[in-house]
């Protein structure tokens, strides 16, 4: 591993690179670690975090035009102008291009998320682990075919050394502080959009304190 790499926060920054892998309507219909809804929901808010804090992102397929499409179109809608890059190899990190993609990003940290986790993002965590990436795992992100697939493969890669976290907490870890006023807006509406219950009482609050704001300044 080249020696260009800096020691950091040990928590999470904008200076890490996404991987996104396999997120394609046939690996989708096959998955049946979490609901499909839920795991479109949560690729989507994830892509977002890292467009909201300009992370580079690198994005594949697999076998896109022999078997299984092109990635899902929400998530194209939020990736674009991206290049995804297609491959044949069961392990995404077997394909020379999509290392020397990441490679350009310069940054040690890397953030995988695909599907199915025990083959594509397992293989590949692994694999990024023995070249000396630091390696998290958004571990709502992933699916796998079985439950038990799902969770023996995120265990497999925390023993090699991976680090599990979930979409949201990612963003949340990348903003820590409100007072952040670059990117508190678009976390927010990430959050109203992707979050669920969080997101319904974050909206709530806005909407309570734009009352305030209003009948102060009707007052005054």
């Amino acid at each position: 591993m080249a020696n260009f790499f800096k020691k950091e926060d040990t928590l999470l920054t904008p200076n890490c690179t996404l991987l996104l892998m396999g997120y394609q309507p046939r690996m989708l219909f096959s998955v049946k670690s979490m609901d499909s809804e839920t795991l479109v929901n949560n690729a989507i808010g994830l892509a977002k975090t890292a467009k909201a804090f300009k992370i580079p992102t690198v994005a594949t397929s697999l076998s896109e035009k022999n078997f299984s499409e092109h990635i899902f179109s929400p998530l194209q809608k939020v990736l674009s102008p991206l290049s995804v890059i297609d491959h044949t190899t069961l392990s995404p990190w077997e394909d020379s291009r999509i290392v020397e993609a990441v490679k350009k990003t310069r940054h040690e940290k890397l953030v995988i998320a695909g599907l199915w986790t025990e083959i594509c993002v397992a293989f590949s965590t692994i694999k990024a682990l023995e070249s000396g990436y630091t390696v998290y795992v958004v571990a709502d992100a992933c699916g796998g075919t079985t439950k038990i697939a799902h969770k023996t493969a995120m265990q497999r890669m925390i023993q090699a050394g991976a680090i599990p976290i979930t979409w949201l907490q990612f963003l949340l870890e990348l903003q820590r502080d409100w007072a952040r006023q670059e990117s508190s807006t678009e976390v927010s509406n990430i959050i109203m959009e992707h979050a669920g219950a969080y997101g319904v009482g974050l909206e709530c609050a806005k909407t309570m304190n734009n009352s305030l704001i209003e009948e102060t300044t009707f007052v005054i």
